[in-house]
């Protein structure tokens, strides 16, 4: 049996008595989590937590609820009467029991299995026909169905609750820039805007929410996740590069604020989240009175404050309290209306929030869910990076650095097996796919950061074990868990593109890249296969899997291979890489060849051989598909092969 959580002590003794228990944590084991709680729904029609699954010792289910009272209550059977009626009939039907638990398992096995690649063989020994190769149509389906569920007024799709999605982002940037629609970009830009304005984000101590629970992005569910702000620092860095907006750069700064001073371990690792609740009440450390603002302000800049924030009497949360907003926030009419400039009022504001963020410091804050996370560290390691080279701020590179280090040296095994989960000295469980995946995407965005060929080195390991670990050999894509796991009742393979990427679709992505970068064409087998597996899926809900898009735009368009060869410490080749890199190239492979190094740079990049420096000038080779334009020694000339 497997419950989320059994705390009540007679419950816990019942079942330490006549079952084997174990309490589960989602994060830490989210093979678990993913494989029984699909059980549960397909058996009960609902899922929920706390989630409970009885077993056979062969650990097929053959019972699966959700929530029950400890005692019989109002009509509905407590946990310890369900728990006696199982006991009776696995002692006395034990032989039926296994029967419906065989039918049970047997039935729930091609919910995990993915899909069947063209021309495989099914169950019953037919032949799949072919199918068509995924094309632009699938990326221009996904666009027309983002536009129609877009929300013109609030951004974002869908309407109540809204999550970021930020995979989604990314996508209609990129088809924004191969297109040239308009349309997509606006949508990007008019909600990454919104979401700061809203709620949602936190105006006092940065970093988002995990959702909004309006249309508006007004009132937040209050959890702070690392998955979700590392992710939204992407989207705000190419809306960065896409647009040269300094506001979505001052947001990455703002984020990576809070990242750095609230999520950060001693040791380098990223914490998981932060809780919404405080002292019992979910939002009571965020939320404010206008009392309180005046309190610590006075009562001019108080009200300045609260009319900037939307501090109200009335509230827009619970008890009458208001969590800041900028919604309706009119900047020059609230300037106009005090009789400042809007230079004046930022200064105001900023000096106002830096105080208030002193006082609400000193209440009782939301539990910090410390375990660090292998995928979720990953997530936060490549937006790190990525900021780090497009906003050339060392700190972060720095941070990323040794988060990376961290993990390479601490949640490892001695056989250089890669685990999934670190808190308080401890690492455990082997790692998942989204492990591997995650980790190699912040390796690669590091590589480009620093251009340490370590990074490589280890990325490029790790997608083999990755590969050798995880990788379907009969139908293709990645199982969720290796080989060499625990053998649970399935092997899931996931691509779909939740609140995170799945790691299939991460994977797809690493693997074309490394095939650019090292010029081994297994790599990208292994994603046209994985494309191939997955066609079908994809072609029938293509916005449901946007990163994995984002990897097919990569492959139908092709890439971008461009060596800057020149002294790292020379200005013209610092000048060369800024060039790159506050350019929005979505599918660009950029290599550095220093000087002294060719030999050993043309060894991981065949493509980069023979690119070397011109007359002791930095030189920029550009190549698309590895057709190569005439280098340049000019910035201005490497601009404008850029822009083409």
């Amino acid at each position: 049996m497997e419950r989320e959580s059994f705390e009540d002590e007679e419950v816990a003794n019942y079942l330490n008595d006549h079952f084997v228990a174990i309490k589960v944590d989602r994060e830490e084991r989210p093979d678990i989590d993913h494989i029984y709680m699909t059980v549960c729904q397909e058996m009960t029609g609902q899922g929920g937590w706390p989630l409970t699954i009885v077993m056979t010792p062969e650990k097929k289910p053959f019972f699966a609820g959700t929530y029950f009272p400890k005692e019989r209550k109002y009509g509905r059977l407590g946990i310890l009467d369900i728990l006696s009626q199982i006991q009776e009939k696995w002692e006395t039907e034990r032989e039926r029991v296994e029967t419906v638990a065989s039918q049970i398992a047997e039935a729930l096995q091609p919910r995990f299995q993915g899909a069947v690649p063209r021309g495989a063989a099914t169950a019953e020994g037919k032949r799949t026909e072919a199918r068509n190769e995924l094309t632009e149509d699938v990326l221009e389906k996904a666009f027309q169905r983002f536009s129609s569920s877009y929300d013109r007024t609030y951004g974002g799709f869908g309407s109540a609750p809204k999550f970021p999605s930020p995979h989604n982002f990314g996508f209609l940037l990129r088809y924004w820039q191969h297109t040239g629609n308009q349309r997509a970009l606006d949508m990007v830009e008019r909600t990454l805007e919104s979401m700061y304005r809203g709620g949602i984000y936190d105006h006092i101590g940065f970093g988002f929410a995990r959702y909004s629970v309006d249309q508006m992005w007004m009132i937040p569910h209050f959890e702070k996740m690392l998955y979700d702000n590392a992710l939204l620092t992407h989207a705000f860095l190419e809306a960065y590069q896409a647009t040269g907006k300094r506001f979505y750069a001052m947001v990455v700064r703002e984020i990576f604020t809070y990242i750095l001073r609230d999520m950060t371990s001693p040791e380098g690792g990223f914490y998981s989240a932060e809780d919404a609740d405080s002292e019992g009440e979910e939002g009571k450390f965020y939320v404010w009175r206008p009392e309180q603002i005046r309190e610590v302000l006075g009562d001019e800049i108080g009200e300045i404050f609260c009319r900037y924030y939307g501090v109200t009497e009335k509230g827009n949360f619970e008890h009458g309290t208001s969590h800041l907003h900028l919604i309706e926030t009119d900047h020059q009419a609230i300037a106009d209306h005090f009789g400042i400039s809007g230079d004046e009022l930022a200064q105001v504001i900023e000096q106002s929030r830096r105080k208030l963020f002193d006082v609400r410091e000193k209440r009782i804050h939301p539990g910090k869910d410390d375990k660090i996370l292998t995928a979720w560290n990953g997530l936060m390691i490549s937006a790190m990076a990525k900021g780090a080279r497009v906003l050339g701020e060392d700190n972060w590179l720095r941070a990323a650095q040794k988060a990376a280090d961290f993990l390479l040296q601490k949640l490892r095994r001695l056989d250089g097996r890669l685990l999934a989960r670190y808190r308080d000295g401890e690492a455990a469980f082997p790692a998942y796919l989204d492990d591997y995946a995650f980790l190699v995407w912040g390796l690669l965005e590091l590589y480009e950061a620093d251009w340490d060929l370590r990074h490589v080195d280890a990325a490029v390991a790790l997608t083999d074990d990755m590969i050798r670990l995880f990788s379907d050999q009969e139908n293709g894509g990645f199982f969720f868990y290796g080989s060499d796991g625990e053998q649970l009742l399935a092997r899931p393979k996931e691509v779909y593109d939740g609140a995170i990427p799945s790691g299939n679709s991460v994977a797809a992505l690493n693997l074309l890249q490394l095939a650019r970068l090292t010029g081994n064409d297994h790599y990208e087998k292994l994603a046209d296969r994985l494309f191939e597996t997955f066609a079908d899926m994809i072609r029938s809900y293509p916005s449901g899997f946007t990163h994995t898009l984002m990897a097919l735009q990569f492959a139908i368009y092709g890439s971008r291979e461009i060596v800057i060869a020149g002294d790292p410490e020379a200005e013209d080749t610092k000048e060369m890489l800024q060039q790159i890199r506050k350019t929005f190239l979505p599918n660009a492979i950029v290599v550095l060849n220093p000087i002294d190094k060719e030999t050993e740079i043309t060894k991981r990049f065949p493509f980069a051989e023979g690119k070397t420096a011109r007359e002791g000038k930095a030189t920029a080779y550009v190549c698309q598909n590895y057709a190569c334009q005439a280098p340049v020694t000019k910035v201005e000339d490497l601009a404008g092969l850029l822009g083409k």
